[in-house]
């Protein structure tokens, strides 16, 4: 039996923060589309911080008898990445799919995504069709899957949209690194098998998005570790850039000096910012090489957890590791 063949189990892993209100539809949704797969399945809800109800939503949901859902509840709100993280840790299908809360991905794509993971995908992304989101949050997203394009050189098109799946070695590799950050960019450098497809986007019917100037701040600081070494390499070419135009300009005064006299000098002013120049690009550069051996040696060292799960709620492990049919 082939690699792709042996895709038996699915595990759908939703990070969910002040949901009550999508939380019905959410659940019956899933679950109708795991039914879908002929295939064993668990739907795991990760509750990260929830004050408005959602936590006793997905407790009842997790105890009903004969429930698929299982509820992971974290001690605090972590983040969307954290949060997928510890459903991660709680998974057991060997293909994992990741979904938000708010239904602006469709869950009915669960069984398109497992179907392609099983042509020998080990990453499917999902790019947003027509997307129901305001200018500022199209335009935020545009700016930054580019930048998360050159960076890493992955040709991924929507790093922000949450329905992707996973199989299992991927997601086997992400819990054994130590690294944290955004999940979609950590688990492209683990492979090449990566393909897209492309899904309808509904607007958001309850609730209210998470996507504010203090979040569009967090995804930044966000993107900034998980991609640690690249903006001091930005800012080591920065520094050469400067280097280079202060050498240049000081050897342009050296040769008008010498060639047209002291009046093209600037009376020494234009060659003290010459050197000037070339100074600060010199440490600009001597500053990025430091912070590049700094990062290194904290990405070996850190081991702190991304989050804390306080309490597993539903099936037992023996029967979700048979995953019952």
């Amino acid at each position: 039996m082939s690699d792709a063949a042996r895709l038996g189990s699915v595990s759908v892993v939703i990070p969910i923060f002040n949901e009550a209100q999508n939380l019905p539809a959410l659940l019956q949704r899933t679950e109708a589309a795991c039914r879908q797969l002929g295939l064993r399945y668990e739907i795991i809800l990760v509750d990260d911080g929830s004050r408005d109800g959602s936590t006793a939503l997905l407790c009842a949901a997790a105890q009903a008898p004969g429930s698929r859902f299982v509820a992971v509840l974290l001690n605090r709100n972590y983040g969307q990445h954290p949060a997928i993280m510890a459903g991660f840790s709680q998974a057991r299908g060997e293909v994992v799919i990741t979904l938000d809360a708010d239904l602006q991905s469709p869950p009915e794509e669960i069984p398109r995504m497992v179907s392609i993971a099983r042509e020998g995908y080990d990453i499917v992304g999902a790019i947003r069709a027509n997307r129901r989101d305001g200018w500022a949050r199209r335009l935020a997203s545009y700016a930054l899957n580019r930048l998360i394009r050159r960076v890493t050189g992955k040709s991924t098109a929507d790093y922000g949209c949450a329905l992707r799946a996973y199989r299992r070695p991927i997601v086997t590799a992400l819990l054994q690194s130590r690294e944290r950050g955004i999940v979609p960019i950590l688990a492209n450098r683990l492979t090449e098998r990566i393909t897209d497809i492309e899904i309808s986007h509904a607007p958001r019917k309850h609730g209210l998005s998470r996507f504010r100037t203090l979040y569009a701040l967090n995804r930044l600081y966000d993107l900034a570790a998980t991609l640690m070494t690249a903006p001091l390499r930005l800012l080591s070419i920065i520094g050469g850039l400067i280097a280079m135009a202060g050498f240049c300009m000081g050897l342009g005064m050296l040769l008008l000096r010498g060639l047209l006299g002291q009046v093209w000098a600037g009376d020494g002013v234009f060659t003290l910012f010459a050197f000037l120049f070339t100074f600060v690009g010199a440490q600009l550069i001597a500053l990025a090489l430091l912070g590049e051996y700094l990062s290194r040696i904290y990405q070996t060292l850190r081991a702190q957890p991304g989050a804390v799960i306080q309490q597993v709620i539903g099936a037992s492990s023996a029967a979700r590791d048979e995953f019952m049919p």
